[in-house]
C-alpha cells in the first residue's frame, strides 16, 4: 500500500476559518527529515531539486515529469536540472494546482507520490499492460531492464496525457514486444515496440485523432495513426532520436 505524504490534509487544516481560498504557494522547502519518514515505498526524495541541481534524484523527477515538456518537445533524462526540467515541473504544478515554481520540494514530491504506485508506475498504467508479449521483457532489440525501464516512462507520458484530456481511461493494446512477437504479427523490423518504448492505444472515449493530437504535448517524437499505412485502427506513441509525426486524417 502506498504511504503519501499529509501535506494536502495539513494545508486544508490550515485554511480553516478564512472565507476565501488563498492562491497555490509556491513549493516550500527544503524538504524535511519529517517529509522523508512520510514518504513513498518507490522512491524517496531526500532534498528540495531546483535549477542547477544534478544526480539521479533528478533523473528521478524527471522520468515523472516527462509528459510535460511542452508542444513538440522531448526532456532528457540525463540527471541535469536545467531550463527544460525547469519548465516541465512548472507545467506539473500548473496541471496539479501547486504553486508553480519550477521548484520541486515538499508539496511536488507529495503529488507524486499519490500518483505512483510501489512499483514506481503512474497509478492508471501497469507494466502488464506495457508487455503483453513475455514475462521478462526478454528478446527484444535492446536489454530486458532497457525496454522495462523505457516503458516505465512511457507510461508517466501517458498519465500526463491521460489527466489533460480530462483523467479519461486511455486503452494501451500492448506495448514491448520480443523479435518473436514483433514478427508474429507483422510488425517492422525497426519497430520501436522492439526497445520497449512504443505504445498502442485504443481509441477509447477520446478517440484516435483526439489521442494522436494530444500525444504531441507530452513527449512522443513518434506519433502515428489514422492515415499513416496499417494505423487506421489505433493510435501508435512510441520515443526516437527524431520526430515523426504522420496522422493524416487527424491534420498532422
Amino acid at each position: 500500500m502506498r504511504i503519501r505524504l499529509l501535506l494536502p490534509m495539513l494545508a486544508l487544516v490550515a485554511g480553516l476559518g478564512t472565507a476565501v481560498a488563498a492562491p497555490a504557494a509556491a513549493d516550500p522547502g527544503p524538504v524535511t527529515a519529517g517529509d522523508m519518514t512520510a514518504a513513498d515505498a518507490c522512491y524517496t526524495w531526500g532534498r528540495t531539486l531546483s535549477e542547477g541541481a544534478s544526480g539521479d534524484d533528478v533523473r528521478q523527477l524527471q522520468i515523472r515529469v516527462a509528459g510535460y515538456p511542452g508542444y513538440g518537445g522531448v526532456l532528457a533524462l540525463d540527471g541535469q536540472f536545467g531550463a527544460g526540467t525547469k519548465a516541465a515541473v512548472t507545467r506539473f504544478q500548473q496541471a496539479y494546482g501547486l504553486g508553480a515554481d519550477g521548484i520541486a520540494g515538499p508539496a511536488t514530491f507529495a503529488k507524486i507520490y499519490e500518483l505512483q504506485d510501489n512499483d514506481c508506475t503512474p497509478v492508471n498504467f501497469t507494466y502488464a499492460e506495457l508487455n503483453r508479449c513475455n514475462s521478462d521483457w526478454s528478446g527484444g532489440n535492446v536489454p530486458a531492464a532497457t525496454a522495462k525501464a523505457n516503458a516505465l516512462v512511457s507510461m508517466w507520458k501517458l498519465q500526463a496525457m491521460r489527466h489533460a484530456m480530462g483523467d479519461r481511461p486511455i486503452d494501451v493494446n500492448g506495448g514491448f514486444r520480443s523479435v518473436a512477437c514483433n514478427n508474429a504479427v507483422g510488425g517492422a523490423t525497426n519497430s520501436r515496440h522492439l526497445y520497449g518504448d512504443a505504445v498502442d492505444l485504443g481509441a477509447g472515449s477520446q478517440g484516435f485523432c483526439g489521442l494522436a493530437r494530444q500525444a504531441r504535448n507530452h513527449g512522443f517524437s513518434e506519433i502515428l495513426g489514422p492515415g499513416y499505412p496499417g494505423h487506421d485502427d489505433h493510435t501508435h506513441v512510441a520515443h526516437r532520436s527524431s520526430r515523426f509525426w504522420s496522422a493524416s486524417s487527424c491534420g498532422i
